[in-house]
């Protein structure tokens, strides 16, 4: 549980580091406004390259399975913090690149000399973040390291925190756009495109499965050390996944936050239909290992009488399943066959 609470969101420490050092281990300053520029903009910040980037650093789960995703492996100059077995279909391509459990400090990043960073949530960028490593984005650019944040977790300026998320962009098609914009940079459209296609086909086949369906309520569930219990707000793409397998969030209207911490009250209130548990975080994490969260669940007196605990459905589920990316339609088939197993 330790590692679990530390994942979401851990404090790392950050060394102090002399502007000389710095601009030492940066990228080389790309040319800009060549003919071959391209540009896009992401989270409000223009993002321009004058050649496909060839030495990217990812951090996150989401970040490193689209990096896959898109073919980059052998552009990939490091990877950092995976919170579950990656894909099977990208396990050989990963176990090739360089990776760390944790996150390097900004003078470790830069040591890589990446010319590109590509993270799968916002708090590597953001001044007041317990994952604050990287710096914001405006002085990775001044380094010549451009960036990309996975766009559902866009925060509303460079330098913010999950608080700062708009809830309009946590959505599927923010990862369509995403694949489409990084396929531009990068050069690689047409895998872009068979990617989100495959992603499109597989969602629209499990809609079309549950459309007429009951919707349960679902609760994304992390046990707490003091009794309590931290859940999947609506502001998470958790929701998404839910409400796409055919479910609600039973704590779809907390927004102030993408986790929060709720008593065993609350939890008892909402009463949810299902339970998903929210294991984390380990780049060697099954959802076998979550079957321990399950039993955590399942074994607390307090929640005896809750409908999913009576009812059988506490399910394994991992935080990198609730992680917008490429990761989505897994996902989403995954919890359409806890909540609908008849379909």
């Amino acid at each position: 549980m330790t590692r679990v609470l530390a994942r979401l969101r851990r404090p790392t420490a950050l060394a102090a580091v002399s502007a000389t050092v710095l601009a030492g281990c940066a990228a080389p300053e790309p040319e800009a406004g060549g003919e071959e520029s391209v540009s896009r903009t992401n989270c409000g910040i223009d993002v321009a390259v004058s050649g496909p980037p060839e030495r990217v650093y990812a951090a996150y789960q989401p970040a490193i399975e689209v990096a896959h995703a898109l073919g980059l492996g052998d552009r990939l100059v490091g990877t950092a913090f995976l919170d579950a077995t990656v894909l099977p279909e990208y396990a050989d391509e990963q176990a090739k690149v360089d990776y760390v459990p944790s996150l390097p400090s900004r003078e470790g990043l830069l040591a890589a000399r990446p010319d590109f960073v590509l993270s799968g949530f916002n708090g590597v960028f953001a001044e007041d973040s317990a994952d604050s490593s990287f710096g914001t984005r405006a002085s990775l650019r001044e380094l010549g390291v451009q960036s990309w944040i996975l766009s559902p977790l866009c925060p509303s300026e460079d330098g913010l925190t999950d608080r700062a998320i708009d809830p309009a962009t946590v959505t599927v098609e923010s990862i369509y756009q995403d694949l489409r914009d990084l396929g531009a940079l990068f050069d690689v459209e047409r895998d872009a495109e068979r990617v989100i296609d495959d992603l499109r086909r597989r969602i629209a086949a499990v809609e079309q499965r549950v459309e007429d369906a009951p919707r349960p309520s679902v609760a994304i569930v992390s046990p707490g050390d003091d009794g309590g219990y931290r859940v999947a707000s609506g502001l998470d793409f958790g929701t998404r996944i839910i409400e796409h397998a055919g479910g609600t969030n039973a704590f779809a209207d907390l927004t102030d936050a993408r986790n929060v911490d709720v008593g065993v009250e609350e939890l008892i209130a909402r009463d949810p239909d299902v339970i998903l548990t929210d294991a984390c975080c380990d780049a060697g994490l099954t959802e076998q290992d979550a079957r321990a969260e399950v039993s955590a669940i399942t074994s607390d007196p307090a929640l005896a009488g809750v409908t999913a605990v009576t009812d059988d459905a506490v399910h394994p589920f991992l935080f990198a399943h609730r992680s917008a990316g490429v990761r989505a339609a897994h996902s989403i088939e995954l919890v359409a066959s806890y909540l609908h197993p008849d379909r």
